[in-house]
């Protein structure tokens, strides 16, 4: 019994050490982003952003607020949906609205990781040719994505999904501009930001330690057995599957592997469509040890259910047109 107690610190320790920086760093982004969505209703800056997204925003029956947020995600993703979560929690946005904003911040959350990720780390390894190929795929997927939510927008929503009227002040009043010194506004914007920190970093901590506890108590690459029908499906060669594998656990590593396969087991368009096949393989593992979390701190359990369920269809209904496009339509790339 002493053994066992005296070992059950020890078997936290790595826990706690995944745990804590992961939700560190992310409750510091949706600081960012909550105060800064207040400091821009406070200082009137949604007027002078607004113009900038509002060809998004407009059809999509949005109010200007959200094309901040839009703009914020292509610098962080995470602010982005901190500004969001701010406008939902403040009444500015019921449910059906925020939905369609996250829809549409699909492809500013996508820019970012094009100029961190897949031009310096992708692109070298895939050659120019495959990776400007793969890099245009995701983008238009990307894209896609976000035109569904605008055009959902302007199907399904109405005034009555948003009330401009309560900006985002915390007691949901209406907030008049221009009548407190910066000074206050700041200070006001604080204020409001830390009751939304004190409500999301314990769900944080909570939703993310569990999923670290069962990730390292599960196998989760059997979830990747799903690659032998999926390439037999759509007529890729066998060589795919052990790509699908790996690259539904590790993209850098899958593109490492199919890079040399080019021209000899696949042509340019079968190595996109495989990368983007390992990509849907990708999300069973993916969404449960990130987006879940994440979500699900954000937002809660139950609209970040729903949150994951819109984003996870929207990926592999899109996805899935492209690698039929790139299979099946005739094309010189």
């Amino acid at each position: 019994m002493v053994v066992a107690l005296q070992s059950q610190p020890s078997a936290l320790l790595p826990v706690v050490a995944e745990v804590l920086p992961r939700v560190a760093r992310i409750a510091l982004f949706i600081a960012f982003g909550v105060f800064l969505a207040n400091l821009a209703v406070g200082f009137g800056l949604v007027e002078r952003v607004a113009g900038l997204s509002r060809f998004l925003t407009g059809p999509a029956n949005l109010p200007d607020e959200v094309g901040t947020a839009i703009l914020t995600t292509a610098a962080s993703t995470t602010a982005g949906y901190g500004m969001l979560a701010e406008f939902r929690e403040s009444g500015t946005l019921d449910d059906k609205a925020t939905l369609v904003a996250v829809t549409i911040n699909t492809f500013f959350g996508f820019v970012q990781h094009i100029f961190t990720f897949y031009l310096p780390v992708l692109l070298p390894i895939l050659g120019l040719r495959v990776g400007l190929l793969y890099v245009g795929s995701r983008a238009l997927v990307a894209l896609c994505i976000t035109f569904t939510g605008v055009f959902a927008g302007a199907l399904l929503l109405s005034p009555a999904n948003v009330d401009q009227s309560t900006t985002t002040a915390a007691d949901g009043g209406a907030q008049e501009r221009g009548s407190d010194t910066p000074r206050e506004v700041v200070h006001n914007a604080w204020d409001r930001t830390l009751p939304k920190l004190r409500r999301i970093v314990p769900r944080l901590a909570v939703v993310y330690t569990l999923v670290v506890v069962l990730t390292r108590t599960t196998d989760l690459t059997a979830l990747t057995e799903v690659a032998d029908p999926l390439a037999t499906i759509v007529g890729l060669p066998g060589a795919a599957i052990p790509v699908i594998a790996v690259f539904a656990l590790d993209t850098t590593a899958g593109a490492a592997t199919i890079a040399p396969l080019v021209g000899v087991d696949f042509t340019a368009r079968q190595a996109v469509a495989t990368m983007l096949i390992g990509g849907i393989v990708s999300f069973a593992v993916s969404t449960f040890k990130r987006s879940i979390p994440f979500q699900y701190g954000i937002w809660g359990p139950r609209f970040g259910s729903k949150v994951v369920a819109v984003n996870t269809a929207l990926k592999i209904v899109w996805i899935g047109a492209a690698v039929a496009t790139l299979l099946w339509i005739p094309s010189p790339l």
